[in-house]
């Protein structure tokens, strides 16, 4: 009865040593004293007994009990009394084992299913961090043990836990259950072990948690997968388990499941690593989903990557390792390097392994290329909470990558964008700063300069892919050095580009054709750095044989920037447009290159004309260092230039010099003249056709009056490179005509006067003047201009609009001279032609109030000269004598007087 057990409980409860029939009634008497009270309303045990202490007397019960036969009758009795005491009803079972006696039908197992089922129960729920902390007991009984039936009972323990819970509809703390993956894995490698017990026992228990879990995170209906599925065959249940993987495993459990798996790869059992090896080849078999925990794995394959002799455990630890880098590569590049650092520097075993693949290879290094983007807009977009690697990092692993001497192949396939990356990289921190660079919150750059580990890295990359001859000759011209140097930068990538172009790198192409998809982005940080090679690289005859027009408008969009150094770059590109007969023509290209010159040339001074127009545009800049540095250029150029392929240029370029004739600064006003006598040496007279011949006549006084320009010391400096650039520098056509430049006599051109004289002459040659050469040759202003008016009376009314136009110029003495020789052409004129000059008599009124006082009293002596004139007329005073006495005083007065007050008086 409840009060015999009762009693004997009390009797026997601080009794130390028992007998077995006496542990077993002990035993009896508390599950009849726990149904009791079971039974009871609101029944509590603590008001007959301690639980605790009850417990306590227990556990010593099956700590007595030996520990090499596990069917003891004591141990079975007190796992059903641990069941009692939780007062909970018993499983439902086809027979009851309340009031059993030590020879009851109920097995061992049972009576362990039915304890551990009871205790991972909390109010109807199982509670799943309970069932985790038994798990951790029986789990390592599976691993650790080599003995079957251990493993077979240690399974069929876990599959009854399993199939005790799958189906409730809520389970306590399932979020913070944390064996699922580790499970998964367990499981998954015993179904491919070679005991078919064990396989059977591992599929039945894979089954039960995959229902838990498809239960507890999808609808109940989207599980499919019937038991007789799961005990299909092998490769059948690698399908549903990589299914499973995929579908309903959290990243952190994915990870616990290749731990596990690696784990055994790295056992001493062949047949472990077998099982292991085909269950993650059918994992890694397809692009693998989110995994978490990967400098976890890392570091595991780091740890025991030596260790492992078996080849098939060497194949699939690597094929991890890879495939993880291909998918996390800034996780993995972070691990290695903070392995490296902390124990083993200069171990290169994992860059080994990243290296031995080929196409990991490529996939890692195409990553890391996306990450030197300090001079890109667009940068590779992570998931939240991912980790990214800095620009310097990804340069520091792209060096260690480098260094593996067997990818040389494949390095020659992304050497044009490596080799830009890192150089662009170069600039980027001498140029910007290294501040962005040293933002290192894992510590895995302290100490590294980001300058010289980036050059580095593109030396290395140069002598990996067969260039040491450049690394050298860039050595010997102090390249390296001038690239880390913020003043000597440019001048440093000049020479890098140079050695490319000198010693005929093989991917000049391929490096041309990536600047000019750099340079199609508006916004490119670096574009100075990739013009600035650029210039040079156009040098090269094959890079020059792929430009085209495409290309063309991709340069000429960068002159709308209005940045000095931008346009001066351009400027010197579009002279290198220019030369490219030169480039062909270089002793290195081959015959039939040479050949074709001429069909190149055509084809390139075609691409020029793109340029043209935003060339010519630079002219009339708002800023005046782009408008000199423009005209400098235009007079180089014009040395690269034939009239029979840039015609249109020319032309347009004789009318955008007009405003800096006049202009008053002398410098541009001076290379303006320049220009124009450079051009005019150009001319024969077979080019020599409208409308050319109408703008040179209408420059014609122009050029006379500039022969009294007072930019005395300028011409000095600058006018004496002149003389040799009178002569064209390529040759002309057999058939063509000598030009005019080729009729005059030797100048030697040293003034501002003489550089107009000089084209006065090759004016006078082009247009057939042979009477006036001499006097534009040797006469004084006054002469030149009588008898030019003598000589082309006809076009008198055209002299005088240009003298008229003259009255602005900045510079007394010529104003004095148009005002001079407007008032000569008047007076040639007869009545009719007068009534239609008014607007030269207001011009020189006008002039009246000039700044100077010389050119306002000349202006004011010429209308009373000129009003007399009128009066005359009528009288029919012979024209040419009154103009005769005229001129003669005019020009002794211009030249004697050298005050207001003498012309007065």
């Amino acid at each position: 009865s409840e009060r015999e057990a009762y009693q004997f409980i009390l009797e026997f409860l601080e009794e130390e040593y028992m007998s077995e029939s006496t542990k077993l009634r002990f035993l009896r008497a508390v599950e009849t004293l726990s149904g009791a009270v079971h039974a009871q309303a609101e029944g509590d045990m603590s008001g007959y007994c301690s639980k605790t202490i009850l417990a306590k007397k227990i556990e010593k019960f099956i700590l007595q009990e030996r520990t090499e036969v596990l069917t003891s009758s004591v141990r079975q009795q007190a796992m059903l009394c641990i069941v009692a005491l939780r007062f909970l009803s018993p499983p439902q079972r086809p027979e009851s084992i309340w009031g059993s006696g030590p020879h009851c039908s109920c097995t061992p197992e049972r009576a362990l299913d039915d304890m551990l089922q009871v205790l991972v129960m909390d109010d109807m729920n199982p509670d799943m961090l309970i069932l985790q902390s038994f798990l951790e007991i029986i789990l390592p009984w599976s691993l650790l043990s080599n003995k079957v039936h251990e493993q077979t009972r240690a399974l069929g323990t876990i599959s009854r836990l399993l199939r005790f819970i799958c189906n409730f509809p809520r389970l306590l703390h399932m979020t913070e259950f944390s064996m699922s993956g580790r499970l998964t894995g367990v499981f998954g490698l015993f179904c491919l072990n070679s005991n078919q017990e064990i396989s059977m026992g591992a599929s039945e228990a894979l089954h039960y948690l995959f229902k838990i879990l498809v239960l507890q995170r999808c609808k109940p209906e989207a599980w499919g997968l019937s038991r007789s599925g799961m005990l299909a065959s092998q490769r059948r249940l690698l399908f549903f388990l990589l299914q499973f993987f995929r579908k309903y495993l959290t990243p952190n459990e994915r990870a616990d499941v290749v731990m596990v798996a690696m784990e055994a790869v790295t056992s001493a059992s062949s047949h472990s690593i077998c099982a292991a090896s085909k269950m993650l080849k059918m994992i890694l078999q397809y692009t693998i989903p989110e995994i978490g925990k990967v400098p976890e794995i890392v570091r595991y394959i780091h740890q025991h990557m030596n260790s492992i002799t078996e080849t098939t455990a060497q194949m699939t630890i690597k094929k991890i390792l890879y495939t993880l880098a291909q998918s996390y590569t800034d996780e993995v590049i972070l691990t290695l390097f903070q392995i490296e650092d902390q124990s083993q520097k200069g171990v290169h075993k994992p860059w080994e392994i990243l290296a031995s693949f080929p196409k990991s290879y490529e996939v890692i290094m195409e990553y890391l290329l996306q990450r030197l983007t300090p001079f890109q807009q667009s940068r590779v977009q992570e998931p939240s909470g991912r980790t990214a690697i800095s620009p310097l990092i990804a340069t520091r692993a792209i060096h260690e990558l480098l260094l593996e001497p067997s990818r040389r192949i494949e390095v020659q396939a992304f050497f044009s964008s490596l080799f830009m990356a890192l150089l662009l990289q170069v600039s980027f921190f001498v140029t910007e700063g290294v501040a962005e660079a040293v933002q290192d919150p894992h510590h895995i750059t302290e100490g590294v300069d980001p300058i010289s580990s980036t050059v580095e890295a593109l030396k290395t990359l140069m002598w990996s892919s067969g260039y040491a001859d450049h690394v050298s000759s860039i050595q010997e011209l102090g390249g390296w050095g001038l690239l880390t140097n913020p003043e000597g930068h440019y001048e440093g990538v000049t020479l890098v580009a140079r050695s490319l172009v000198i010693n005929r790198c093989w991917h000049n192409r391929s490096i041309f054709g990536l600047i000019i998809r750099i340079l199609q982005d508006p916004d490119c940080k670096n574009h100075l750095t990739v013009l600035v090679f650029l210039t040079e690289l156009l040098q090269c005859p094959d890079v020059a044989a792929v430009v085209d027009d495409v290309t063309t408008h991709i340069l000429a969009n960068w002159f709308k920037t209005e940045e000095l150094a931008t346009v001066k770059l351009l400027l010197q590109l579009t002279e290198t447009y220019a030369k490219n007969e030169t480039m062909v023509s270089w002793p290195q290209v081959p015959a039939r290159s040479q050949e074709m010159g001429h069909a190149t040339v055509a084809l390139q001074v075609t691409h020029l004309r793109v340029l043209q127009p935003y060339v010519l545009n630079c002219c009339y800049s708002l800023n005046s260092d782009i408008v000199v540095e423009t005209l400098l250029m235009l007079k180089d150029l014009l040395s690269h230039l034939t009239w029979k392929h840039s015609t249109s240029f020319l032309l347009q370029l004789t009318f955008t010099l007009v405003p800096f004739l006049e202009e008053e600064s002398e410098h541009l006003r001076l290379t303006a003249f320049e220009i124009y006598g450079r051009l005019l040496a150009k001319v024969t007279r077979r080019v020599f056709v409208l409308p050319l011949k109408h703008q040179v006549l209408n420059l014609i006084i122009v050029l006379v009056l500039h022969l009294k320009d007072a930019n005395m010391d300028v011409a000095l400096v600058r006018g004496q490179a002149l003389e040799p650039d009178l002569q064209p520098r390529f040759p002309r056509e057999a058939d063509a005509e000598p030009s005019a430049a080729s009729c005059l006599p030797s100048l030697s051109p040293s003034t501002s006067p003489q550089i107009c004289r000089s084209a006065l002459c090759q004016v006078a040659a082009l247009l057939g003047w042979s009477k006036l050469q001499a006097a534009f040759a040797e006469k004084d202003v006054w002469i030149i201009l009588r008898a030019l008016l003598e000589q082309e009376a006809n076009k008198a009314l055209w002299f005088l609009k240009q003298s008229v136009a003259l009255f602005k110029s900045p510079q007394a003495p010529i104003r004095q001279a148009a005002v001079w020789f407007a008032g000569q052409i008047i007076q040639t004129l007869d009545l009719e032609e007068i009534d239609e000059i008014e607007e030269a008599f207001a011009a020189l009124r006008y002039m009246q109030r000039d700044r100077d006082p010389m050119v306002s009293c000349l202006t004011t002596q010429t209308l009373h000269v000129l009003q007399a004139k009128r009066k005359m007329l009528p009288v029919r005073t012979p024209t040419s004598c009154f103009s005769c006495v005229l001129g003669s005083w005019m020009q002794a007065w211009s030249r004697d007087c050298d005050s207001r007050a003498w012309a007065l008086h």
